[in-house]
């Protein structure tokens, strides 16, 4: 199933998540750091990580949503589609919150504020695993007819031409 959402022949939504997933994941490392090391600096930074992270994954959902709608109905990718956007969207709830706890004072974020980061990285995780799912096993966001030797998107040329760059010893036979 072919993404509905593309920027120049590529789905938008797997370009997004790489940026909330690293900041967000950044972020909670930085808070172990603060920890181990007792330097604010780091937990600091990692309210401002926070901050764009949150911001990026509400941008990713976007385009994300934009490809669950068109996931046929009464689908295991449909069910898998759900529990993927759910999760982030409890993902991102957390971070909100524990962004929020950490404005007064963002060099000292409390016991919960870190937890809320600690258990919305553990989800993002289990989120991420359901992506890969919908995208490596279910084929979603995949276009249709993609082959190992597909001309470039840019090309304009259907996925299922051959390149003609790939020499023909390395062409799949088109068996019928």
């Amino acid at each position: 199933m072919e993404s509905k959402a593309k920027l120049f022949g590529h789905p938008i939504h797997p370009m997004l998540i790489v940026f909330p997933l690293g900041l967000l994941a950044v972020a909670v490392i930085f808070d172990i750091i603060a920890l181990a090391t007792g330097n604010h600096f780091w937990a600091t930074m990692a309210y401002y990580l926070i901050g764009a992270g949150v911001l990026g994954g509400l941008a990713a959902a976007v385009f994300g949503f934009v490809d669950f709608l068109a996931i046929p109905q009464n689908t295991r990718a449909k069910t898998i589609g759900l529990m993927h956007g759910t999760i982030n969207l409890v993902v991102v709830l957390l971070f909100i919150g524990s962004w929020y706890m950490r404005r007064q004072v963002p060099a000292t974020p409390s016991n919960l504020a870190l937890a809320l980061g600690f258990i919305g990285l553990g989800l993002a995780l289990i989120a991420s695993w359901l992506g890969g799912e919908l995208v490596d096993r279910l084929g979603v966001g995949v276009d249709d007819g993609a082959h190992l030797n597909a001309p470039s998107s840019l090309s304009g040329r259907p996925v299922h031409e051959q390149d003609i760059n790939v020499p023909p010893s390395n062409r799949p036979s088109q068996v019928q």
